[in-house]
């Protein structure tokens, strides 16, 4: 399936929404992104065609294209639209080829919907059990099935299918899991919010084959990246 079915699997009629939920407010929503600064054409239209509502409680769902983090449960969130843009299009910089993607926290599956619409092949680890469950449950229906599913720890990474041509991290840590980097594709990148609460950084790590080049791209504010399963 090429990103066009990919997004067309997203865009089912039955999944539109009406009302708070509808095309009206997508468009506001992609029009600030634009402002903020996101330019990828094919992240904001994956941004436009996901529907957000589907991934968010009932008493949410009118907010579901509000630029904002909203609460998930499990003391989770599903990101602001603008960091998973930012995220996406720092990945997809570069011209190098990203047909492998590792994430890093599932969560409600919204970040793994944008990525499974625009790369070929997403792995993804989630160390909350329920989370991940509804996740592989979710995507399903919205007809994501380019996703592998991973209950575990993230730290570790997933040596098995690795290297990746992209690794993506939505949950913050102090330092930088040696196993990500050590599993990340020469010419590949890796983002990774770091740093304590309050004081956080959206940290993109590109491996060169020589070295890894880092740079941070913004002050952002994520749930900790806790070490083993629940």
């Amino acid at each position: 399936m090429d990103e066009g079915d990919r997004l067309s699997a997203l865009h089912h009629h039955h999944l539109r929404g009406l009302g708070m939920t509808s095309d009206s407010r997508r468009e506001k929503l992609i029009a600030e992104l634009r402002q903020m600064g996101i330019r990828n054409e094919r992240v904001l239209t994956t941004i436009r065609n996901i529907p957000r509502h589907e991934f968010i409680g009932d008493a949410l769902k009118g907010r579901a294209y509000d630029n904002d983090a909203l609460p998930i449960g499990q003391a989770q969130t599903i990101s602001q639209p603008y960091i998973v843009a930012k995220m996406t299009e720092a990945i997809l910089e570069g011209g190098a080829k990203r047909g492998k993607v590792l994430e890093i926290g599932t969560g409600c599956g919204y970040q793994t919907a944008v990525l499974a619409a625009l790369l070929p092949r997403i792995f993804t680890i989630e160390r909350l059990r329920y989370l991940s469950e509804q996740a592989r449950v979710r995507l399903a229906r919205l007809g994501c099935h380019n996703v592998v599913f991973n209950y575990g720890d993230g730290h570790l990474g997933w040596k098995t299918h690795a290297p990746y041509d992209a690794i993506v991290v939505t949950a913050a840590t102090a330092n930088v899991p040696l196993a990500l980097k050590e599993q990340l594709a020469p010419g590949g990148r890796l983002i990774i919010p770091v740093g304590p609460e309050g004081a956080q950084a959206l940290r993109l790590i590109e491996n060169t084959g020589a070295g890894f080049k880092t740079r941070d791209l913004e002050t952002v504010s994520f749930v900790p990246l806790l070490t083993g399963k629940a």
